[in-house]
């Protein structure tokens, strides 16, 4: 053998004994690493709460004992920070740091601190603020058809309140400062205004409010007048101004002309008991800012019903800012050739209607243009046991109106207990020949029923919805329709079994999911 291979093999064995001989040396220096600084945080999110906060939330690092946020008023981390936290455990992750000025670009930073090692490097997020929200709510005795009172804490800097329609502006004067109030004249009976209490350029406070019915041009009404008389004797075009008090009908109420019944001041509503409208004549109806109590209404019915077929269109139906409870069978029943220009209800509270004899919103052989429910509450519905369902569109509407194609928006509701337990209600029962449903940001909690075993059923957008305690809607064997991408979070209702329904979850709050009064 070559003299050469032979040192060669002698080599190779002898480094095989020499590795042998460290193998444990060299795993023991692996898995003690050490190093001379903290490992830098990774995974920073930062996510603006309550307008002018921010939650800032990242992985732990396993050789930290603390961490320190900077945070900076601008994106290049130039100048000194405006907020410097530190000590900050990681148990207190996420983090929440508030205090920060509205509409205002920031840029953050974190590091980990150790123990006689280095800190880490600073890793890095960018956010914006919303604008501030320092206005208070409306004061309803500071409220009339032609002016408002504002308020805001008192001593806090502000130039001007722009109001808008109207693109009215007031200069807030040293005097209004220190007060932290405001009077604007000079507004328009009956109307929603957006105020904006400004800084310079920079938004401090907005709050939408509406002015009362100016009774200049409505008929008031009090509670030892007969409604059903007014109504039944008007010309069309009336707008009846309720005073506050109870309204005992527990009668039908028939609507042949277009009227409005509006209550004349919404913080003391007016109470309407045992009421149930009939709609005839083609007539525009709209409820806003009542009460409907369903108890001792006529045979249990539904409080409003579509009475007489048609060729032609019916007026539109709103119903807004409303209480509607105790009805036996639902809040609509459309059981006649009769096809709707549109109907809308919005930001409304909807509650206890048992829905036995009849579906929560029951059309059968009606059709709507466009439907729209959105922004209200419904809680405790659908309890009657027997199956009910919450939209009822059969399919009898087509037939009527084959040339019309049903727009119908679900969206931003809060519904509860609709009902509990019974496993078949279906939420859309929509047989349509021609329709599109928008379902999207809604809470369900505390829900038996699904959506629909409808092929009929046809959705064309499900979006950014919630499901608590309620699993039929996410997976349901004998739904054709679920929703895989829906949330399960826990709304964390504040009161529900007293009808407070004001959110705890900051998701569903910052992603605008349910009704905005509970936001």
């Amino acid at each position: 053998m070559n003299t050469n291979k032979i040192y060669i093999i002698i080599a190779f064995l002898a480094g095989i004994v020499s590795l042998s001989g460290c193998k444990d040396d060299v795993l023991s220096e692996i898995t003690t690493l050490n190093v001379n600084r903290a490992f830098s945080p990774t995974g920073l999110t930062a996510q603006v709460v309550n307008k002018t906060g921010v939650k800032l939330t990242w992985k732990a690092v396993n050789n930290a004992n603390s961490y320190t946020i900077e945070i900076f008023d601008n994106v290049d981390f130039s100048g000194s920070p405006v907020k410097t936290i530190s000590d900050i455990s990681f148990s207190q992750v996420p983090y929440t740091v508030t205090g920060l000025a509205g509409e205002t670009q920031y840029a953050v930073r974190v590091k980990a601190i150790g123990e006689n090692i280095d800190d880490s490097k600073w890793v890095t997020a960018t956010f914006a603020t919303d604008a501030e929200q320092i206005f208070q709510a409306v004061d309803p005795d500071k409220l009339t058809a032609n002016s408002v009172t504002l308020n805001w804490p008192a001593g806090e800097t502000a130039t001007s309140i722009v109001l808008t329609p109207g693109n009215i502006t007031h200069t807030v004067t040293s005097t209004e400062i220190t007060a932290g109030e405001a009077t604007i004249s000079g507004l328009t009976g009956e109307t929603t205004y957006t105020a904006k209490l400004m800084n310079g350029t920079k938004v401090r406070g907005t709050i939408t409010f509406t002015t009362l019915i100016d009774l200049g041009g409505a008929i008031p009404v009090s509670p030892t007048d007969n409604l059903a008389t007014l109504i039944a004797n008007a010309t069309g075009g009336e707008t009846f101004a309720l005073l506050p008090g109870a309204y005992t009908i527990n009668a039908d109420i028939t609507v042949s002309k277009s009227i409005s019944i509006k209550g004349a001041k919404p913080t003391d509503r007016p109470v309407i008991t045992g009421a149930v409208f009939r709609i005839k004549a083609n007539a525009a109806f709209a409820l806003k800012d009542v009460v409907l109590d369903g108890t001792g209404a006529l045979n249990n019915n539904q409080a409003i019903i579509y009475d007489e077929a048609s060729d032609n269109a019916y007026g539109n139906l709103n119903v807004q800012g409303c209480e509607i409870k105790n009805y036996v069978k639902g809040i609509i029943y459309v059981n006649v050739k009769a096809l709707i220009e549109s109907v809308n209800y919005s930001d409304n509270i909807i509650h206890d209607i048992k829905c036995d004899g009849g579906d929560f919103v029951d059309f059968r052989n009606g059709i709507a243009k466009t439907f729209l429910f959105q922004n209200n509450t419904v809680y405790n519905s659908s309890s009657a046991g027997s199956a009910r369902d919450i939209f009822r569109m059969d399919a009898g509407g087509s037939t009527n109106f084959p040339s019309i194609n049903s727009v119908i928006n679900i969206s931003n509701n809060t519904f509860n207990k609709i009902p509990v337990t019974d496993g078949k209600s279906r939420m859309l029962y929509i047989r349509l020949a021609n329709h599109g449903i928008t379902f999207s940001k809604n809470i369900i909690a505390n829900s038996g029923a699904f959506y629909s075993d409808q092929a009929a059923t046809h959705v064309v957008a499900m979006v950014a919805n919630n499901y608590f305690n309620a699993p039929k809607f996410i997976n349901e064997a004998t739904s054709k329709i679920n929703d895989a991408n829906g949330t399960t979070l826990d709304p964390g209702f504040k009161s529900p079994d007293s009808g407070d329904f004001t959110l705890s979850n900051d998701d569903l709050k910052l992603n605008g999911i349910g009704a905005a009064r509970w936001r």
